[in-house]
């Protein structure tokens, strides 16, 4: 059983109470990241379409950068159209995303490293130490370490009694 469907039965059950809201405000990562350092990738197959300037990833990537990881099985990479860099990056078929000692998952995750924002969409679950916020949506800001959740926000408030 996965860790969301066992919030869901803990919600059905009633044994938490969910927190149901438009968008929630959330800290992301331990440290800013740096939007600037390299990009480092690893994967078991890479396809490169010259025409269009995009790089696919395919099983077991690994994307690394500073302190931020994010593992998928699928991660198409867009570079600029001057070749001048990586432009973006969607990855898919269910992510990973590890910033100190937070830790997210969804379905779907899309990087522009220019802005620095990385929106994860589909089941979204994001944990931190004994608490968890799940939603369909959520917006990572990597310059000021923030993230944004949004669209059936449901959490789980420790007490410190816990």
């Amino acid at each position: 059983m996965t860790f969301l469907r066992a919030i869901a039965c803990l919600i059905l059950m009633g044994l938490i109470s969910p927190l149901y809201a438009q968008g929630t405000q959330v800290a992301f990562g331990s440290i800013q990241q740096d939007t600037s350092a390299p990009v480092e990738v690893s994967a078991d197959e890479l396809n490169v379409d010259q025409d269009t300037g995009a790089a696919v990833f395919t099983g077991n990537v690994v994307i690394g950068q500073g302190e931020m990881r994010l593992s998928a099985p699928r991660v198409l990479v867009i570079y600029r159209e001057d070749q001048a860099g990586i432009e973006r990056m969607e990855a898919t078929g269910g992510v990973t995303l590890v910033s100190g000692p937070d830790a997210a998952e969804s379905r779907r995750a899309d990087y522009s490293i220019d802005t620095g924002l990385i929106v994860m969409t589909g089941d979204v679950l994001l944990t931190q130490g004994q608490s968890a916020i799940a939603s369909e949506r959520m917006t990572v800001n990597l310059e000021d370490g923030t993230a944004r959740m949004q669209g059936s926000v449901k959490t789980i408030l420790q007490t410190g009694n816990n």
